[in-house]
């Protein structure tokens, strides 16, 4: 197979035959850089989309606005959040835009229905629009235009890429990540602001640092550990009933932080390994994301036979028919994950796939 061609990692069967096949990359770094595990092409670039929220969260306590808007855990934890746009999220982000003086329209996301079924159809029900605040980046939006408040910048045009808002939070993602991003490819996320062109090498060192947040200045050391603990303290903020996120922060809050991205994008930091993980499913398939992260944290013996129980709906679901009847699964390809962690030398080599 060529080198250029990422992996099967995923496979879906029916009635006992693989019936689709989920080809993506994955990699595993410690906070010093250094590459633990690969799999596949992890030195392109990929747009993280949603995955980085934790990352552009930081400047928003950085700056001092956090602490300037008093805002509390749940605000911070919404600020990292793909909510679900479910009652408590829309009040949360309610309270908060009202207590900034801002209205609705100063928010550039947009609106769209609820990601959670219930949550949508109520609004149906009630012959009721969505609004901005049902956007599930709206928490992110309010803590960027509470940063250009605190810092006297315009509110208008803040998800722009050359707004100091953005800027901010590229520099904090270039350091964070390690790459240069003013070079980087850029595109425009769903929600209006600009997406940079990471490598999943360069968010897994991220992640990594989000884990052990030690070597870096001490105002940042502090920013991560604060979205941290306001995460682990309201993980439904960060997405909701029925989300992969909310089920494994709320089952290993003290263990590990994880943010899925669209176009099956997933990120870990786990903070007793103090390593990061990132990986990208080829075909933005969030069914295969979720498989391959929990495979990965059980093959790093992060998930134990309970915790793989407890979330076996995302880690190892079943296909069932309309008639509700067993007539598949969805799993990793037999013997994967696997390798053994990777010198620091072999690393800087840029091998593409281990094992």
């Amino acid at each position: 197979m060529s080198e250029t061609v990422n992996p099967v990692l995923v496979e879906v069967t029916r009635g006992g035959v693989v019936e689709s096949l989920h080809r993506g990359a994955a990699c595993v770094y410690d906070a010093t850089g250094a590459r633990v595990l690969a799999w596949g092409q992890v030195e392109t670039p990929i747009f993280p989309r949603s995955a980085v929220k934790l990352f552009q969260a930081v400047p928003f306590l950085e700056t001092g606005a956090a602490d300037i808007c008093q805002a509390n855990f749940n605000e911070l934890a919404l600020a990292c959040a793909s909510h679900g746009g479910e009652r408590a999220h829309v009040a949360v982000a309610r309270a908060w835009m009202e207590r900034l003086g801002l209205e609705e329209g100063h928010l550039a996301c947009g609106a769209h229905f609820p990601y959670e079924t219930e949550a949508a159809n109520a609004l149906i029900r009630a012959g009721e629009s969505p609004s901005v605040l049902h956007n599930n980046c709206s928490g992110k939006h309010l803590a960027m235009l509470a940063t250009a408040l605190a810092k006297g910048e315009p509110v208008a045009g803040y998800h722009e890429p050359d707004h100091p808002v953005q800027q901010r939070v590229r520099e904090t993602m270039a350091e964070l990540t390690g790459e240069d991003l003013a070079r980087a490819p850029m595109g425009i996320d769903g929600c209006s602001v600009p997406n940079w062109g990471i490598t999943l090498a360069g968010l897994a060192r991220g992640m990594a640092r989000v884990a052990d947040p030690r070597g870096l200045k001490v105002v940042r050391q502090s920013a991560i550990r604060r979205l941290r603990n306001a995460v682990a303290r309201n993980p439904f903020m960060v997405a909701g009933t029925g989300r992969f996120c909310t089920a494994l922060i709320g089952h290993k809050s003290t263990e590990l932080y994880v943010k899925t991205g669209a176009e099956g994008v997933f990120v870990a930091a786990l903070y007793e390994l103090g390593v990061g993980i990132a990986l990208k499913i080829d075909d933005g398939a969030k069914r295969a994301s979720e498989v391959a992260l929990a495979a990965i944290l059980r093959y790093l013996e992060v998930l134990d036979d309970a915790d793989w129980e407890a979330l076996a709906e995302f880690a190892a679901p079943r296909i069932l028919n309309r008639a509700g009847r067993d007539v598949g699964e969805i799993r990793t390809v037999a013997g994967w994950p696997h390798g053994r962690p990777q010198a620091a030398e072999a690393a800087a080599e840029g091998a593409s796939a281990e094992g």
